[in-house]
């Protein structure tokens, strides 16, 4: 507070040179004051609110400010006429004081009431308006420009960051005036997942600095990891603001406990950085961790000095910057002379320079006096501050904002017109900043979203040894709203070139499926689909459709194989080979009849039954050929009319022949007259009407259920899919070839019950005894062949089995017949030709009574030699018959 010259009062007096009032923040005059935030001091120790004094993040940075003020000053393009001013204050890396030195940016805005005070002749005091700040550059801690942005959103000032990246200062709607140039950590935890999945690593432990930083960056992280899925976290520790004695120790060894986590996501200060390597380090863990560290990380040399073993590998992120040329010939060019505007530049020198300033320098001890003389870059080392490019670009935008807002509102009027010097909305001007678009400092564009953040740039790095031993950062890749990596580029500890895993389990192979553990969707035991089932998708095994099984990998389904009987197989071969010579056999049977077709041995035999017999039996040879055929149509249609033909022809004669004779000698013992249908017509009429039997069943079959062939995938569906095979068959199921059959079995059958009906007739007398034994042989054919054919069923080989045994059983049956009635007729037409002679022909009566007398004749020795009466009977019942 001021007062009159004329009326002194007892009031603190504000002038325009460094008082009281500004020992600590500096003051640049202005048409237009920006205030800045700066931690030109460390954090205090034991209530003392400052501490030391930082160099680079300090210094560097609020000279930064000051220098781009400079340019803007002297650009005649951006805000021409219009001087730039500053108030900069230091924040002490504290959030609280900050707030406290920050309310000097609100006090323009805060009407003050003088009613009670008075100066000393009674006059009212006359307050100097403080400066209004129309926006603040700053903070760097995310917790400290929280706590500042809860204040100058409510006077509506805009505030602009260098270095906050908390995600929380995102939020629109709490931190509305709130803007930064540097991406939020929600960026820069995006873009350490993309390293993450490109690395192909899902399984991973987060460990964090205590404090809004490290707390809100895993955060964001394990956000991240929820929403787009693939990734889990083992654990998510926390290193303490003090940590106790042992405390890294104790994390090594929780992070041991999920040792296939290998992968460390951090985000942690610089000094907890270098005690968990070195934790590890003395854990005797060199190699096993792979640590991803955050911008805190970076590319800073002093968390990996003494363990590059231990850090080697490390991959960290750093927001893409680039060195400021102009800024370094600023800095260096400063001196103790030409630099009086900053406050803390004196106490800079002595730090910088290790000297003392005079008897009231701020370094204790024994120290060289300082010339003034030395020079920054020469006489100590200099090495630009990371953040020097963001401060000058916030400095830029706010410039571009105010330069806008200039030309809306006085356009065309030189320096500032009435309407921006009376009061520049902040409001107005947060529409302009957030509308900025310009290249920066280091010629990257500074553009805002609707949040007033950044976009995302950054630089990947990865700690590499090289064979010189030398270690370094190397730049492997960037990220702008997407990940570059350059994975050739990656070294690591064993020198193999390979991407090390960090995976709670291995990938199932191929035809496994996951079995997911409950809560842990990245871990999961690998189960094999078993059987007909193949994989799916990564978690299921389904059952492939009935006529396929699964490929080699069980990744798909495939056709089963479809078989049928091949010529060429040992089950065919011998079926065939019967056949073909059954064939032959009775092709020669009926040639050699043909050729002595009207000798007494073929007419005894009945000619007309003997062909049909005949008929039948090649028939029986033949369905052999048609059961190995290869199924179609045709040879299905074939198969139902033939398979139960020849049986049919074969047993139709023999029942009609035994018939005859049962009849006859029947008829015998009643009277001296021959029975009713025993000409040889009669007995062809009676064979095909029961041959037409048959026929009829097939014709009914065939409307019923036309002929088709089937694949069935059913009968050798083994316990092995590799082994399955579909049978290409007739669509002739087993009751339906028993019924086809069954007709012929029933004449058979009843053709043995007449063979045994006339088992009592002299032997003498024509075939009965032959046709005996070939239907009691028949008989036991298949009464065998029933059990092997449906015992076989459940059998892989049944198609094989039944075929052979079906066919090998018709054709055996051919055979008896063909061997026991015809092979000893065609012996003696061929071999005793003098045997084939006529007798003397007798009535009807005489033939009986004498086959009735042969067997008292027999019984007593019999005068005549055997089948001497037999040939004579045979050719005698031949010649009635005609």
């Amino acid at each position: 507070v001021s007062c009159e010259e004329s009326s002194p009062c007892e009031c603190v007096q504000a002038t325009g040179r460094v008082s009281p009032e500004y020992a600590h923040s500096i003051r640049l005059d202005g048409d237009i004051i920006l205030g800045g935030l700066f931690p030109v001091h460390s954090r205090g120790d034991r209530g003392t609110p400052c501490g030391e004094l930082k160099k680079e993040k300090g210094i560097h940075r609020l000279e930064a400010m000051m220098f781009a003020i400079d340019l803007i000053n002297k650009d005649p393009e951006l805000l021409p006429n219009i001087t730039l001013g500053a108030r900069i204050l230091d924040t002490c890396s504290r959030d609280t004081y900050a707030l406290e030195q920050s309310l000097t940016f609100v006090q323009a805005l805060i009407e003050r009431d003088g009613s009670d005070v008075r100066c000393a002749n009674g006059d009212p005091p006359i307050f100097t308006k403080p400066d209004k700040i129309v926006g603040v550059i700053g903070a760097a801690a995310s917790s400290v420009s929280i706590m500042v942005a809860n204040i100058l959103r409510l006077f509506k000032i805009p505030q602009i960051s260098y270095a906050s990246t908390a995600p929380e200062l995102s939020d629109n709607t709490r931190y509305d005036f709130f803007s930064r140039v540097v991406p939020p950590d929600s960026y820069q935890a995006q873009a350490m997942m993309d390293i993450v999945t490109a690395m192909e690593w899902n399984y991973v432990s987060t460990l964090a600095s205590e404090g809004n930083y490290g707390e809100s960056g895993v955060e964001a992280f394990i956000q991240i990891s929820r929403e787009t899925g693939g990734v889990c976290i083992a654990q998510s520790l926390k290193i303490p603001r003090e940590p106790r004695p042992g405390e890294f120790d104790k994390i090594i060894r929780r992070l041991l406990e999920t040792s296939n986590a290998r992968a460390i996501i951090m985000f942690a200060n610089e000094d907890d950085i270098r005690r968990v390597l070195d934790a590890a380090k003395r854990n005797n863990q060199t190699g096993h961790f792979l640590w991803v560290g955050s911008d805190s990380w970076g590319s800073k040399i002093s968390p990996v000095i003494g363990q590059e073993r231990v850090a080697e590998g490390a991959i960290t992120i750093l927001p893409k910057r680039a060195s400021v040329d102009a800024f370094d010939r600023y800095f260096r060019s400063r001196s103790l002379s030409n630099n009086r505007r900053n406050v803390w530049f004196a106490e800079f020198w002595e730090e910088n320079f290790n000297c003392k300033l005079g008897m009231h320098g701020k370094r204790p001890g024994s120290l060289k006096k300082c010339t003034g003389l030395e020079k920054v870059g020469r006489d100590s080392s200099y090495e630009q501050e990371g953040k020097v490019q963001f401060v000058m670009d916030a400095v830029y935008a706010m410039a571009h904002a105010l330069h806008r807002m200039h030309r809306e509102l006085c356009y065309g009027y030189p320096g500032i017109c009435p309407r921006m010097a009376n009061n520049i909305d902040g409001k107005e001007l947060l529409s302009h900043i957030r509308a900025v678009g310009f290249n920066g400092s280091a010629g990257t564009p500074v553009v805002f979203n609707e949040n007033g953040d950044a976009p995302g740039r950054y630089d990947i790095f990865q700690y590499q040894i090289t064979n010189r031993s030398t270690a370094e950062y190397r730049v492997i890749g960037s990220w702008t709203n997407k990940l570059h990596l350059k994975v050739e580029a990656m070294r690591w500890r064993t020198g193999d070139p390979s991407l090390p895993a960090s995976v709670c389990s291995i990938p199932c192979r191929a035809g496994e499926r996951k079995k997911v553990v409950k809560g842990v969707p990245c871990c999961w035991h690998c189960e094999r689909c078993e059987g007909y089932h193949y994989q799916a998708s990564e978690f299921t095994c389904e059952l492939c459709p009935y006529e396929m099984r699964p490929d080699t990998n069980r990744t798909g389904c495939i056709p089963i194989p479809i078989i049928k009987l091949e010529w060429h197989s040992p089950w065919a071969v011998v079926p065939v080979f019967i056949s073909m010579l059954g064939i032959i056999a009775t092709s020669f049977v009926i040639v050699t009849f043909v050729r002595y077709n009207d000798t007494p041995i073929v007419r005894a035999s009945g000619r007309e039954m003997s062909y049909v017999l005949l008929t039948g039996i090649f028939l029986c040879y033949a369905i052999t050929f048609l059961m190995i055929a290869t199924p179609d149509v045709g040879v299905c249609s074939f198969r139902r009319i033939f398979l139960g033909l020849g049986m049919c022809f074969s047993y139709a004669a023999l029942l009609t022949k035994t018939n005859r004779i049962h009849r006859i000698f029947e008829q015998g013992k009643k009277s001296v007259t021959a029975p009713r249908f025993i000409s040889p017509a009669s007995q062809l009429v009676i064979t095909f009407s029961l041959i037409s039997v048959q026929l009829l069943g097939v014709f009914v079959w065939f409307a019923v259920d036309p002929p088709h062939t089937v694949v069935d995938y059913g009968e050798q569906r083994t316990q092995d899919p590799l082994s399955a095979r579909g049978v290409l068959k007739c669509d002739i199921s087993d009751l339906s070839l028993i019924c086809s059959l069954g007709y012929s079995i029933l004449l058979m059958v009843t053709c043995t019950v007449y063979a045994i009906k006339t088992r009592g007739v002299p032997e003498t007398f024509n075939e009965a005894k032959p046709i005996g034994f070939t239907m009691y042989t028949t008989c036991i054919i298949w009464l065998a062949f029933i059990p092997i054919f449906f015992g076989t069923s459940q059998s892989a080989e049944r198609m094989y089995i039944q075929t052979t045994t079906l066919t090998i059983s018709l054709s055996l049956s051919a055979s008896v017949s063909l061997g026991m009635l015809y092979m000893p007729k065609v012996y003696i037409i061929l071999f005793h030709p003098e045997q084939n002679v006529p007798k003397r022909k007798r009535s009807f009566k005489a033939i009986v009574t004498a086959a009735t007398m042969s067997g008292k004749l027999t019984q007593k020795g019999g005068d005549r030699p055997n089948g001497e009466v037999k040939t004579e009977l045979c050719e005698s019942m031949e010649t009635n018959s005609e």
